[in-house]
């Protein structure tokens, strides 16, 4: 390759599944013209994080991923040289995709025992699996950011948890079951993520801390990560003024956070890759096209993710990177391309016949995963009280933001039938006739489908919703299943008065029929929060 071919290697745009046939074909003359190292692949352009705001409406399409297969066949076919396919699949392709196997999230995982990490190591396996089938060999996951901030509005269900060794440990399992089925992985998002209250992809977040703190504490998972040779690590867009003389300057365009303390300090000689460069927090720094590349490139990154200015940044990379600076970014791409085996005409284009997906798998993992996780906060006897209240017709079951055609309910009906109600949506008026109906009731056995996996408006519960709950909790013997972020309970009011707490973390049926036959046989719960409640 020449130089400016080389060059052309580190960059890595987004391309989106559901996009139009004039954008797919701008994208195959970005790899013929430019000859590009990778794509990063997104559902839809109204699905991209920096698009909340605009509240565009994202369309779903059943047959997205037989579309992303033909995209990913057809892009690798313009490609001279072998194109890394990427995308961010933290909890499986179905973070992007429909109708493709999702696993738990992170902050479910976290609430493993550390003597079940082999669960993490097969939903990292389980993943690279799911991957590999439709043709893409680089995971941007997993998260090695310690949520050390409830308050963290992006952060947090992505996060293993608040406790650095279990972050580090957990972490290193997923990445070696990707591993071993041979797809690249990501630690991100260096020097941590965890301790900020501002979203990167709208705003530039800023951590206090001194190096010191960090490497007591953030940078542990990165270093453990570092020793046992991750493939990558990304950069956030977070500021650390202590690292930068004081400023406020994103890491990803920072050199004493890249070529100081990750490649100096700390030893790093892997792939380094940006985080999206078309966030907000880094976006609009430079008029210039191909100046925010440039500079991100200069600050230490291999890899330019979501680079929007390719052939400018390609030229303002040519005018002014060193040839052994150069090299040495594209021997650690090279490197990465090797390893995932689409060098050398090992690339084989995918075999649209064939089942891609293990969906039994995935339910019989999700479930292993469900029966070690389950979580009781407080507990007096949950099924003693729910039983004895049964016997005197004093009990009943509230199903709230989901219908009463639940796993949970219909595995629970046969040895505990009793009144149920539910609350979807409505306000006060649907919420006051719902307690008039469970007057007569003393023992209410609640199940809290949380509406929203992210802090923004109380997780999508309405205030209406939580003084019902708060006046229940306080009037009544309550017992309450959460289905959700456990940061949730943050939120809600006079959880002191509940009889039971108990936390599943998803709603995944398997989850829901955990949680049945937990209540139906009191048994016990393995797993513990991974991260603190500071109202409980």
């Amino acid at each position: 390759m020449t130089l400016e071919q080389k060059i052309g290697q580190f960059f890595f745009p987004a391309v989106f599944i559901n996009d139009t046939e004039e954008n797919i074909q701008a994208t195959e003359l970005l790899i013929k013209k430019h000859n590009i190292g990778g794509l990063t692949f997104f559902h839809s352009r109204a699905s991209a994080a920096t698009n909340y705001e605009t509240k565009k409406k994202v369309i779903l399409n059943d047959g997205s991923c037989q579309r992303l297969k033909e995209l990913i066949a057809r892009y690798q076919k313009c490609a001279t040289t072998p194109l890394l396919m990427s995308i961010d699949a933290e909890w499986g392709l179905a973070m992007r995709v429909e109708k493709t196997p999702q696993y738990p999230y992170a902050i479910t995982l976290g609430a493993l025992p550390e003597s079940e990490k082999n669960l993490v190591y097969e939903v990292g396996k389980q993943i690279g699996l799911d991957l590999k089938s439709v043709g893409i060999q680089y995971n941007l996951a997993p998260l090695a950011d310690i949520n050390n901030n409830s308050n963290n509005p992006v952060i947090g269900y992505r996060s293993f948890g608040e406790h650095k060794e279990k972050v580090s440990t957990f972490a290193l399992e997923y990445l070696k079951g990707m591993n071993d089925v041979g797809v690249l992985g990501c630690l991100k998002h260096f020097p941590g993520h965890g301790n900020t209250n501002v979203d990167s992809h709208l705003g530039l977040p800023v951590l206090k801390e001194t190096l010191e703190e960090l490497l007591a504490n953030e940078l542990v998972p990165f270093i453990e990560g570092i020793a046992h040779n991750v493939d990558s690590i990304m950069i956030g867009h977070l500021a650390v003024p202590a690292l930068n003389d004081g400023k406020d300057t994103s890491a990803t365009l920072s050199k004493s956070v890249i070529e100081t303390l990750l490649r100096k300090q700390l030893g790093y000689n892997g792939l380094i890759i940006s985080d999206a460069l078309n966030m907000r927090s880094v976006s609009s720094l430079y008029e210039k096209k191909g100046q925010l590349e440039w500079e991100a490139f200069n600050a230490g990154n291999d890899v330019l993710c979501f680079a929007e200015n390719v052939p400018e940044g390609i030229q303002e990379i040519l005018k002014k990177a060193t040839t052994d600076r150069i090299e040495a970014s594209f021997q650690r791409l090279w490197k990465c391309k090797q390893k995932a085996g689409i060098v050398d005409g090992n690339l084989s284009l995918l075999n649209f016949s064939k089942s891609d997906f293990d969906f039994e798998t995935t339910s019989e993992l999700n479930l292993r995963i469900a029966q070690n996780c389950i979580t009781k906060i407080k507990d007096n006897h949950n099924s003693i009280a729910v039983f004895e209240a049964k016997n005197r017709d004093g009990f009943a079951k509230i199903s709230l933001y989901k219908d009463l055609d639940t796993v949970f309910f219909k595995t629970l009906s046969p040895a505990l039938s009793s009144p149920e109600f539910n609350y979807q949506t409505g306000g006060s008026s649907i919420l006051n006739d719902l307690e008039k109906n469970l007057h007569k009731f003393d023992t209410i056995l609640i199940s809290l489908f949380v509406p929203k996996t992210k802090p923004l408006n109380n997780f999508g519960i309405e205030e209406d919703v939580l003084q019902f709950l708060g006046t229940f909790f306080s009037t009544k013997k309550c017992i309450l299943y959460v289905f959700g972020n456990p940061y949730v309970l943050q939120v809600i009011p006079n959880l002191q008065h509940t009889l039971g707490i108990v936390e599943l973390y998803q709603d995944f049926d398997e989850f829901q029929e955990v949680a049945a036959e937990q209540l139906l046989n009191d048994t016990f719960c393995k797993g513990t929060l991974p991260v603190m409640i500071n109202n409980l």
